[in-house]
């Protein structure tokens, strides 16, 4: 009997179903039969964004507060593959990808199934994949694998290119000096390497060692600046998010709080990064170690 896959997901702007795309190109070349389910909202999120609109959505981000989402349907009743791919809001999964993880229809599939979850962002995904890891915790289902692309680029290139693409939707070279945001096309390409991988064990009904393999393929680079960073940011973001959640007028506080966001990246980040790198890091090396492996796996 034909191996079954279901790779579901939600996009805005169609990066991550190219990656789902790449990933999924070694099975259906195998002939496994793939399901490819693109999630759609009640509520449209425009892209490009708006200011105001985009940080509206940090404290059900945050919080994570599904929406309504448009009816869909899944062909089968049972899979032995299910492909997850989300995006990070705020250090969160997305509001449309945690609405997905909250459908009941959808956790019905998800008990007992293999999942291999997959994430296109800008260079943070530790906290969302937590929160997500959690979710399919909760309901019954195999994590046996975690790919994460990122745009390579320094953090705060890449701030500034993310930004004019989110709120611009332009792709290009900004000033012809600003490399193209979003994951590289090759890193999109190179995917296939992990689909062969996961088919691999798709076929061997047998997850032990996926992610091991992944790991080690690069489907997955923790770095310690940014580890540190979301360490701290994730639990400011959160009171942030019960802060603002908690007002009647929210507009003002979101603008104080996209001010705070600057300033957190531009100039508390680096000065916080260079205390630790001169009082701290050098010895914390085995806590450092313990903490990316953990991030790196599944478990």
């Amino acid at each position: 009997m034909s191996k079954k896959i279901l790779a579901i997901y939600y996009t805005q702007t169609g990066q991550l179903e190219e990656i789902i795309d790449s990933f999924i190109t070694p099975f259906m070349d195998a002939g496994v039969s793939v399901e490819k389910l693109r999630i759609r909202t009640k509520v449209n999120y425009p892209f490009p964004w708006n200011g105001r609109r985009f940080f509206e959505m940090m404290p059900d981000s945050v919080l994570g507060i599904p929406t309504t989402l448009e009816p869909f349907e899944m062909k089968e009743k049972a899979y032995d593959l299910i492909i997850f791919g989300y995006q990070a809001w705020f250090l969160s999964p997305s509001i449309p990808s945690n609405s997905i993880l909250a459908n009941p229809a959808f956790r019905i599939v998800l008990k007992n199934t293999p999942v291999i979850t997959i994430t296109g962002a800008r260079n943070m995904w530790l906290s969302a994949m937590e929160r997500v890891k959690k979710l399919l915790q909760q309901a019954d289902a195999k994590l046996v694998g975690n790919i994460a692309l990122v745009d390579r680029h320094h953090n705060l290139v890449s701030f500034v290119t993310l930004l004019r693409w989110m709120f611009k939707g332009k792709k290009d070279r900004y000033l012809n000096i600003f490399p193209p945001p979003g994951v590289a096309v090759e890193d999109i390409v190179h995917t296939q390497v992990f689909g062969k991988t996961a088919l691999h064990y798709l076929n061997k009904s047998e997850w032990a060692g996926t992610q091991a393999e992944l790991v080690q393929q690069g489907a997955v680079e923790v770095k310690y600046n940014l580890m540190f960073i979301e360490s701290k940011a994730r639990r400011i973001f959160s009171l942030w998010a019960r802060f603002i959640a908690k007002r009647k007028k929210r507009t003002g506080w979101l603008v104080v709080f996209k001010y705070y966001l600057l300033i957190a990246l531009f100039i508390a980040a680096p000065l916080i990064l260079t205390i630790d790198a001169l009082f701290f890091k050098p010895f914390l090396s085995r806590r450092i170690k313990r903490q990316k492996q953990y991030y790196s796996d599944v478990n």
